[in-house]
């Protein structure tokens, strides 16, 4: 769908006319008086903040005059608006620095898709069913307030749940403050690939509870463990930033990329080196090549710090990961070994980062703890070297407000006491983005659960799997149609905040969540009394307490002028870090779900580089965008190694059945060499089953098939550590769409 199409603009001329639709002139559109003065064909260029992932990344907006589908009190119309065009990265930001991905620039679908909830919705047929009628705002409004106040008026404001996905910033702050005083819990929080376990990892071996910020651009060689840092890890535009200067931006100096993974990711595809391991060893390895690292004295044991500490043999040279005893267990060769620890020790400085599918085992603390004593080693622990972590600003000082609590219980755990209590423990929930129901294992039982809590109300702009079981939807505005902000927790050596005003004004009976969330505050019989009334009140008090950057403006006008605040903060406004205490991490073997003589094969579920989680497979140009490793598109696929794909008697296309001891589903082999022979790997994105024209039933999805093991100190999900075989089940249908043999086919066509 090209942007013609899908930012509709019309030819139609006149203020007042009615416009018929096909000539019934029961439909009718009405053309709407426009709210602003509008100068035809000038553009104006407006700062924004790109909501697609947490890297908070800062964007340019090119806004001139359209003429654009509207709802305005119920009636469906037109109006001529000033409209967001394009979107670009914000030069002056310091986390993208101009740049700026695919998902960002199709963030801009978010504000024009046709399935969009344009006005409040209340549910008028059974749960699950998609059945909604439209009410208005102050009687959707009059319904919360009646449900907490019941809730309250009982003595039960625990019975109150906050879902939803992480949201760095002033809404998850004003969330916090709100649920505080109320009474109830923290929110829980879930997001499929948060990195909950290298968080913790970090908070042990650096005191810091966050995801680093990789300064590559000062490094001369990377070993990468899993970490997808060019695709979908952690701060990509940033790091892509980063790589390109160390690659090719010093004159003389061409960095060394060595990554580490039993499937070939965007980042293994661009490396030096792609070294296959065994799933879930990846932490034996980084401490074989410490070991090699301290037997030939090229780096001292005694440089590395507290992580080192954490490392049982750490003092003694580690003497149990010589490399042929490492070769054993990861399935790399000890000569590889030897050349790969070498090259790290002779190009310094050198980092050593881990992420994605190599901590998402039950042995996933031993593995990240594993790197960073290897990081220290190498001379890059925290402050020491290409590693740091970015500021935190401590928003509860900055607002003057008393910190409140931001995560929760688990999804796991309010699940299971939704299933297991008698009576459901949750009366109301208030749903905030999150997609539990379809990035959840099967076995946690997310769907059943939540269909006990009496009456759920959704924030949400689209039906997705788990919105469409709510009873009320109070649709949020776009990120172009409000206040936006971010709190970058990587990507930047300086403290940031991202901060826009509106770039254009609504298109639909919409209305900014956490104004929604303070009006029903003041609303309640027992009113939330919190100091702002709205979002853009708390955003300028926040603002107010930075340091001016100069004597003719304030924080609060530069920061909406540029997108943002970036700088020194004051001690005053640092968030100090958690503690988080620990002794030494156990060095542990994976744990995996499924006999292996029965399934025989490790699933790799991975983020999807147009879809991430899922959670943006609802927009076409993301669809249509070709995978980087496959070129696939509109498509689930499984990928198979040409050994494996063999012995099975499979080819390219061909659908395959994949079980695991907890689902099974068909989808098309994509043969490949990038991935090890007894693994298997699918993306996260496709198989939802409501979530607008473009994403449902398309598709499947690969974490139906996952067990519920989780990692034990942290609870986090150990999503790869599910096995499956493979079995083939028919030829190609026509499922598996590759953009290479469309270009063919096309090419022989016009032949």
């Amino acid at each position: 769908m090209d942007r013609r199409n899908f930012i509709k603009l019309t030819a139609v001329s006149g203020t007042g006319a009615a416009l018929t639709s096909c000539g019934n002139p029961e439909h009718q559109l009405i053309r709407f008086v426009p709210d602003e003065d509008i100068v035809p064909g000038a553009a104006s260029w407006k700062p924004s903040v790109c909501p697609l992932c947490a890297s908070g990344c800062g964007l340019t907006v090119r806004v001139m005059d359209a003429d654009a589908d509207v709802v305005r009190n119920g009636q469906a119309g037109i109006v001529r608006i000033h409209a967001a065009k394009k979107l670009e990265g914000s030069p002056a930001h310091p986390v993208n620095q101009g740049r700026l991905c695919a998902r960002g620039q199709a963030a801009i679908q978010v504000t024009y898709h046709p399935d969009r909830i344009a006005q409040p919705l209340k549910r008028s047929g059974e749960r699950g069913d998609g059945r909604y009628e439209a009410v208005t705002w102050d009687a959707a409004l009059a319904e919360v307030v009646s449900q907490l106040d019941a809730l309250a008026s009982s003595g039960r404001e625990r019975a109150l749940a906050y879902l939803s996905r992480a949201r760095p910033g002033h809404r998850e702050a004003l969330v916090a403050q709100f649920l505080a005083r109320f009474g109830a819990p923290p929110a829980v929080i879930h997001d499929l690939f948060d990195e909950p376990v290298l968080r913790h990892a970090n908070g042990l071996s650096f005191g810091h509870q966050q995801l680093p910020t990789v300064e590559l651009e000062r490094t001369h060689c990377v070993l990468s463990f899993g970490a997808d840092f060019l695709g979908t890890w952690n701060s990509p535009v940033a790091q892509g930033a980063g790589y390109g200067t160390m690659r090719q931006g010093r004159p003389g100096i061409r960095g060394r990329l060595i990554q580490v993974e039993p499937r070939m990711s965007q980042t293994g595809a661009n490396a030096d080196q792609w070294v296959p391991i065994a799933p879930g060893t990846e932490g034996i390895l980084a401490l074989g090549i410490a070991h090699v690292i301290m037997a030939s004295g090229a780096r001292s044991g005694r440089t590395a710090g507290q992580a080192a500490r954490l490392v049982d043999g750490w003092a003694a040279g580690l003497p149990a990961y010589a490399p042929a005893e490492v070769e054993k267990t990861t399935g790399v060769a000890a000569a590889r070994i030897q050349k790969v620890a070498q090259a790290a020790a002779a190009q310094l400085p050198a980092v050593a980062i881990a992420g994605g599918a190599a901590l998402a085992h039950t042995n996933g603390l031993f593995t990240a703890v594993a790197v960073n004593a290897l990081n220290e080693l190498l001379g890059s622990g925290d402050r020491t070297g290409n590693l740091s972590f970015t500021p935190r600003i401590n928003l509860a000082a900055a607002a003057k407000t008393a910190d409140a609590p931001r995560r929760g219980a688990s999804l796991e755990a309010l699940t299971r006491s939704l299933l297991t209590e008698s009576g459901s423990s949750a009366q109301v929930l208030l749903l905030d983005g999150a997609n539990p129901v379809f990035t959840s294992p099967p076995a946690w039982r997310v769907r059943d659960a939540l269909a006990r809590i009496p009456y759920i109300v959704s924030f949400g702009s689209f039906l997705d799997d788990t919105s469409v079981l709510a009873d009320l939807i109070l649709p949020d505005h776009s990120f172009l149609e409000s206040w936006a902000d971010a709190l970058p927790e990587s990507g930047s050596t300086q403290a940031v905040i991202s901060v826009a005003p509106p770039a254009m004004r609504p298109l639909h009976d919409t209305r900014a969540t956490g104004d929604v969330l303070l009006e029903i505050g003041r609303k309640l019989a027992k009113p939330i009394e919190l100091p702002w009334q709205t979002m853009e009140e708390m955003l300028a008090a926040t603002f107010a307490t930075f340091p001016a950057p100069s004597a003719e403006t304030d924080a609060w006008s530069d920061a909406q002028e540029k997108g943002g605040w970036w700088g020194t903060l004051p001690s005053a406004l640092v968030a100090r870090p958690a503690a988080v205490t620990g002794g030494p991490v156990p060095a542990s073997m994976p744990q995996f779900d499924g006999d292996p003589a029965q399934f025989p094969l490790h699933l790799l579920p991975y983020a999807s580089a147009a879809f991430l989680d899922g959670s943006l497979a609802h927009l076409p140009w993301l669809q249509e965008m070709p995978d980087p490793i496959t070129s696939a598109m509109w498509s689930s696929w499984i990928e198979i190694n040409p050994v494996t794909a063999a012995r099975l008697n499979v080819k390219q296309g061909d659908i395959v059945e994949v079980t695991s001891p907890h689902g099974a589903l068909r989808s098309a082999a994509f043969i490949s060499p990038g991935i090890a022979p007894d693994s298997v790997a699918m993306p996260v994105g496709q198989g939802h089953r409501t979530f607008t024209r473009y994403a449902s039933g398309r598709g499947e999805n690969p974490l139906t098939l996952l067990a519920p093991l989780t990692e034990p100190t942290t609870g986090a999900l150990a999503w790869a550590a599910t096995r499956v075989r493979v079995s083939r089940v028919g030829e190609a249908d026509g499922r598996l769409i590759l953009f290479a043999s469309e270009m063919r086919e096309e090419g022989q066509q016009r032949r």
